[in-house]
This record gives structure tokens, C-alpha cells and sequence, in this order.
């Protein structure tokens, strides 16, 4: 290996050691509590070592998300998906909530700190294209009779709206939080069920 690739190989090393303290930072203390130099001093960086690798927090920020977000797209995009779109629905439910649960403070980062989307610009490719996978899922449904006619937008949003009040409270509740007994083992199973349910096309019910 070269000089320039093992400087190149340190400096994404130092890179990733900065967003993951600062995702670990953001999760355990509060957005607007961390700052660069909170961040420098948990990886024993200086701050001016944080600014070789992003302009300032805001630019921190969106490389977190992005970085994130890819990391669902990738979880995303299974190499089988399912033909029927109402199947393949249900994988991408039961994907998307195995990485919430499987990486809590990416997912609470990306998700749940309210703070940090007025510093985020926008929306990232890797964001739009892991919706899109279930709005084209829907749209699919919807196209094969499968689903009821609406807006594949809402509907989408719809289903990932429900996926992600049960990661959330998987997340963030500890057993003994749940009222009357702890989450049920099926939650997400049943969650993505009834998500899916409720916009099967049904047929007219004939009177009596």
C-alpha cells in the first residue's frame, strides 16, 4: 500500500470514528447539548481535527444522515424481492424494523432527534429511494387490484408511519414499560399486518 492510500485509509478511519461518537454523543445527551469540541474530546481529537473533515455541525449532520439512510437502503434492497408487490410490502416492513432495532442509535439519530432537521438541507438520494421502494410496492398493489384505489403517496406514508411507532417504542421502552406486560412477541408482524390490511381491495359484501 502507498502513502497516499494508507493517508486516504487513516483519514476515512478518523472520519468514521467522528460520526460514530457523535451519533453515540447525540443519542445519550441531547442534540443541542453536544457540541464539535464534546465530539473532538470523546475520540481525543482536536477540535481543529473535526473541522479538516466537515465544514461545521450542520455539515456533520447531513453526512450522519446520509450515512444512516444508506445504510437502511442497503437493508432494503434484498437481491430476491418479492413479485407479488403485497409480499413484498411485508419484506420491506420487516426489514426496515430489523435495522431500526438492529442499530437503536442510528435509527434514534436519523428518526427521533426532532433538533437536528433544522440543520439538515434536505432529504437524501438514499431517503428517496428507500420510500421509494414502498411507494412503488403500493403503486404496484394498487395497479394488480391488490390494494384499493388511493393515493399511493399517503399510503405509503401510511405504512411507514406505523413502522415506525413500533420500532420507536421497541426502541426507546424497556419491558417493564409496557403497560399490562411487556410487547408482544409478533408486534411488528402483526403492526405490518394491519398496516397492509387496511388497504386491501375488498369486494362489495352482497345483500341479504
Amino acid at each position: 500500500m502507498g502513502i497516499t492510500e494508507r493517508r486516504e485509509r487513516e483519514r476515512e478511519q478518523i472520519r468514521k470514528k467522528i460520526l460514530d461518537a457523535a451519533r453515540e454523543l447525540f443519542a445519550t445527551e441531547g442534540y443541542d447539548r453536544v457540541t464539535m469540541r464534546r465530539i473532538a474530546a470523546a475520540i481525543e481529537y482536536s477540535p481543529t481535527t473535526i473541522y479538516n473533515h466537515f465544514e461545521d455541525k450542520d455539515d456533520l449532520v447531513q453526512s450522519l444522515c446520509d450515512e444512516d439512510v444508506a445504510r437502511l437502503l442497503g437493508a432494503l434492497q434484498v437481491k430476491a424481492p418479492h413479485a407479488d408487490p403485497v409480499e413484498r410490502i411485508r419484506q420491506l416492513g420487516r426489514a426496515y424494523a430489523r435495522f431500526g432495532l438492529a442499530h437503536p442509535n442510528h435509527y434514534q439519530f436519523t428518526f427521533m432527534t426532532p433538533q437536528k432537521f433544522e440543520y439538515v438541507r434536505e432529504v437524501s438520494e438514499p431517503g428517496s429511494q428507500a420510500f421509494g421502494l414502498v411507494r412503488a410496492a403500493v403503486e404496484e398493489a394498487i395497479a394488480k387490484g391488490a390494494f384499493r384505489r388511493g393515493d399511493p403517496q399517503t399510503m405509503a406514508q401510511v405504512l411507514w408511519s406505523n413502522l415506525h411507532g413500533v420500532v420507536a417504542l421497541l426502541i426507546t421502552l424497556q419491558p417493564q414499560h409496557w403497560p399490562l406486560g411487556p410487547a408482544a412477541p409478533k408486534l411488528v408482524d402483526e403492526v405490518v399486518e394491519n398496516g397492509i390490511r387496511g388497504f386491501l381491495a375488498r369486494p362489495a359484501r352482497r345483500k341479504r
